[in-house]
């Protein structure tokens, strides 16, 4: 056993609102907690991009679950569904209200609840279209100046420090540097993967961290396939995603029009912009290969009133919103992950997994809109609590490879460029089965290459494309397994003419 070893009593990996609530919880018990994360504040965070706001269940539980059930198609898990909507209103309370103080936009009577795609009734508490930003910053600061959490910022976790099931802490890079950090718990909070997709609304290095860490230590990773698309990315010239348009500019009244300036998504569906984000997300791709672009028309709406901080993002990327914004899908959110359970304990001993980096089952096949930030919190105080009390026990580590900055860095630049190409073209909102085969054979090819790197190797670039080839792996594996078209994983075949739109 290391005699000069770094020890917690939990390790946290990840510093969304998923982390910084374990973080919170497992403090209040009274544990040392080091939360370890690649992000530089605040904006690293996927959290913090968060736009529409916070779902709760108000007087009606039963109503927001049945809603939670349509939009997944009917795969998500019921009793998964159980817990979060019974602990919503109380974790908001707890956490965003009385410990926090977060000021949510008020109306005459108290707060303005707004409603988005798929749900049946107001229940959404927002503030302007920038919520994250306003419940992630505070929550951040708060956890920041608690004397029993130490919070490293600009440090990568490249693997977990295993022994016979047990995972014992983690071996975290900063600077340059690497050494184990020994935990009796550890709670992975890394985010999503978009990283993986050229085109996506996540914030830089979003790269599957966690979820490669885990597969690589032998943790069950579930529903992969169910990668989420957001309809309403703002495009520039060059497709690239300038910004995210909230789902709720829809709910207040915008309509999607085509290239030829017609409103379309009555003829895919019957509620129209309010159709679950698979839907929306499959008719704009069809709208724009088809006229050439689809815009966001925000003209029924006193737009700039209601949603002052999307006309700053417009404004600044030279965009015309009273001429429509321009859309397209991106990448949004993983609905599958580590498969936990409702206090977010994986199949391996002492490893814990919270937020878009782990399968709760609240999912299922399709994310009802503004549940993400309420998952990430209602697990994450249950994990944290959870994962409280547990003795870190150091263990020898193997040693790793001396950092070499060049190559490694050139590499993993040219591997992730080929790795994003095959998820977009192979992988994307809608699947062929036969390129479904083509992008796993490519997959594994470059996982391959990146492997034999690694035993070379060392650096934070290197292990993040390894973290991200197992992760586009295994979504290509389990979308290619799945032969049932539903939710967000859509299967077509590109041999045949693609179906008419359906008011069904």
């Amino acid at each position: 056993m290391p005699d000069d070893a770094t020890t917690t009593d939990v390790l946290v990996i990840g510093s969304g609102i998923a982390g910084l609530a374990a973080a919170l919880a497992a403090a209040r018990e009274d544990d040392d907690v080091t939360l370890a994360t690649k992000a530089t504040r605040p904006e690293g965070a996927s959290s913090w991009w968060a736009q529409g706001g916070i779902a709760v269940s108000r007087d009606t539980p039963e109503e927001f679950k049945a809603d939670i059930m349509a939009a997944s198609d009917g795969t998500a898990d019921p009793d998964a569904v159980d817990v979060l909507v019974e602990n919503a209103n109380e974790a908001v309370e707890d956490v965003l209200l009385e410990t926090l103080d977060v000021e949510f936009d008020q109306n005459g009577s108290g707060h303005d609840f707004t409603r988005e795609a798929a749900h049946s009734e107001d229940r959404i508490l927002h503030v302007d279209a920038a919520t994250g930003k306003h419940i992630h910053v505070p929550f951040l600061n708060y956890v920041d100046d608690h004397d029993g959490v130490e919070i490293l910022d600009d440090t990568a976790a490249l693997e977990l420090v295993r022994h016979e099931g047990r995972v014992h802490g983690a071996m975290l890079e900063s600077d340059g540097e690497v050494e184990p950090y020994f935990a009796g718990s550890v709670v992975l909070a890394t985010g999503g993967i978009g990283d993986l997709y050229p085109r996506t609304t996540n914030p830089d290095n979003t790269t599957g961290d966690g979820i490669g860490m885990a597969a690589l230590a032998g943790a069950e990773i579930e529903d992969m396939e169910y990668v989420q698309f957001h309809p309403t990315a703002c495009v520039l010239e060059d497709n690239e995603v300038a910004f995210l348009v909230s789902e709720a500019v829809r709910g207040e009244g915008g309509l999607l029009r085509n290239g030829d300036g017609e409103r379309f998504m009555p003829g895919y569906h019957a509620d129209a912009e309010l159709a679950p984000r698979d839907v929306v997300a499959r008719a704009v791709k069809a709208e724009r290969e088809a006229t050439g672009e689809v815009t966001l028309d925000v003209s029924p709406l006193d737009f700039a009133a209601e949603f002052p901080g999307l006309v700053e993002r417009c404004e600044e990327h030279g965009i015309d919103w009273t001429e429509g914004i321009p859309v397209a899908p991106a990448e949004h959110f993983l609905c599958g992950g580590i498969s936990v359970d409702d206090r977010g304990r994986t199949t391996l001993d002492q490893l814990y997994a919270v937020g878009e980096c782990s399968r709760t089952g609240v999912h299922g096949a399709n994310r009802l809109a503004s549940t993400s930030l309420l998952e990430g919190l209602v697990w994450g105080l249950r994990a944290g609590e959870d994962a409280a009390g547990a003795e870190p026990e150091p263990i020898e580590t193997p040693e790793l490879l001396e950092r070499d900055p060049d190559l490694p860095e050139r590499f993993a630049r040219d591997k992730f460029q080929r790795l994003t190409r095959v998820m977009d073209e192979n992988v994307g909102v809608e699947r062929d089965p036969a390129e479904l085969q083509r992008a796993m054979a490519v997959l594994r090819r470059l996982k391959g290459e990146v492997d034999a790197y690694v035993r070379t190797r060392t650096s934070r670039s290197l292990y993040e494309l390894r973290h991200a080839s197992v992760t586009a792996l295994l979504v290509a594996r389990h979308a290619a397994e799945n032969e049932e078209s539903v939710g967000t994983h859509n299967l077509v075949d590109a041999s045949e003419d693609p179906p008419e739109p359906t008011a069904d």
